[in-house]
């Protein structure tokens, strides 16, 4: 029996050894080819992508379903300033999770914005132990401490 875990890992790394290898910064792929490559459910190859490749971690997943269905992953820039400025307004008036703060951090530490030290720090700092209150006051709170960060990296005067 194969561990969940890893195959969720090599699908995570096969997919964005693709977009790396990929110019365009997008691929089209069949998500039953995925499942069949990796001899896995099709669901397997959804909960990869709905875990994984989230917009806070980087990523717009396109999916059409059908005969002809197919997946398209979009590598989202972060140094875009509509993209970044618009998230941020989000973040702002909204809410985050933890674990789509997580997904942030780590997005941001993968392109080189953080740290590894400081990827711990903002982790630490978001997490529900430290923001002892009850949801979703902390999510608010999360959130714009998440924004905060993102304002305080996109400043162009360090």
């Amino acid at each position: 029996m194969v561990n969940m875990s890893n195959l969720v890992d090599r699908i995570e790394r096969h997919i964005k050894k693709i977009l790396q290898d990929t110019p365009q910064g997008y691929v089209v792929i069949q998500r039953s080819g995925l499942a069949s490559q990796f001899e896995c459910a099709p669901s397997q190859i959804n909960y990869v992508l709905g875990t994984r490749f989230t917009v806070e971690q980087g990523y717009l997943v396109e999916s059409r379903r059908g005969g002809g269905g197919y997946l398209r992953i979009v590598k989202l820039g972060i140094e875009t300033p509509d993209y970044l400025d618009d998230f941020i307004a989000q973040l702002d008036a909204g809410e985050m999770t933890q674990n789509a703060a997580e997904g942030l951090i780590k997005r941001l530490a993968e392109e080189g914005l953080l740290s590894k030290r400081e990827a711990m720090l903002v982790r630490t700092v978001v997490d529900r132990e430290t923001l002892s209150l009850q949801v979703p006051e902390r999510d608010r709170l999360r959130a714009r401490l998440m924004a905060a960060v993102l304002r305080t990296l996109a400043r162009e005067d360090f």
